[in-house]
């Protein structure tokens, strides 16, 4: 599990991909990020689960599966590329933002920037399998970052970003038409479609 509070920038040194279906991605941490590693630890990657594979200082492998290049935004991504990212939580540790599974549910593009001089609110087309989940003052997983919706129209939705989640986060450089990795809240998906099926049962 994760907490969707970005601990770090990590840069790809390295893509390999021996078959259309399969890539490892050699990454190399922030020094803060590196302490205490082990094969097999998951690490989110623009917030998408990932283990790691192979530990050489503070490089890491990790290995990407066809759904994982199908479904997310790590697919697109060469070597140069950088990824937001964060350790997995421990017992004890403080949630600052909301749980997250590292399950990323869709991709979508940011459609517009609006930019004044302290906060920056990005608009993000609506996919319409999320619309139901997608809630006002609700919370929200894009590219691993816990945020909070602003405004959610027929076909779009946004975040209000402060000048530190931009400095600490991909964000801060992110333009429009860039693809981002969305997961929506969990809790607010179990309620949605819970309700759902009530209703549905219902109406027979």
């Amino acid at each position: 599990m994760f907490t969707g509070i970005v601990q770090g920038v990590g840069k790809i040194v390295a893509k390999e991909m021996p078959a259309a279906d399969f890539c490892t991605f050699t990454v190399e941490l922030p020094e803060n990020m590196a302490d205490n590693l082990q094969t097999g630890a998951s690490v989110a990657n623009n917030g998408c689960c990932l283990t790691i594979t192979r530990i050489n200082g503070r490089q890491v492998d990790f290995d990407l599966m066809a759904e994982t290049l199908a479904k997310t935004n790590l697919g697109g991504l060469e070597a140069g590329g950088l990824v937001n990212l964060e350790r997995a939580a421990r017992f004890g540790d403080e949630i600052g933002g909301h749980l997250m599974s590292g399950h990323i549910m869709a991709t979508t593009k940011i459609t517009r920037i609006e930019q004044n001089e302290h906060n920056r609110t990005l608009w993000f087309a609506l996919p319409a399998e999320l619309k139901p989940y997608i809630l006002t003052k609700g919370f929200v997983g894009l590219d691993g970052c816990s945020l909070t919706i602003g405004s959610v129209t027929d076909n779009e939705f946004n975040v209000h970003l402060i000048p530190e989640t931009l400095q600490r986060t991909l964000f801060g450089s992110r333009q429009v038409g860039d693809v981002v990795n969305i997961e929506v809240d969990p809790q607010t998906q179990a309620v949605v479609d819970t309700v759902a099926k009530v209703l549905a049962a219902e109406k027979r």
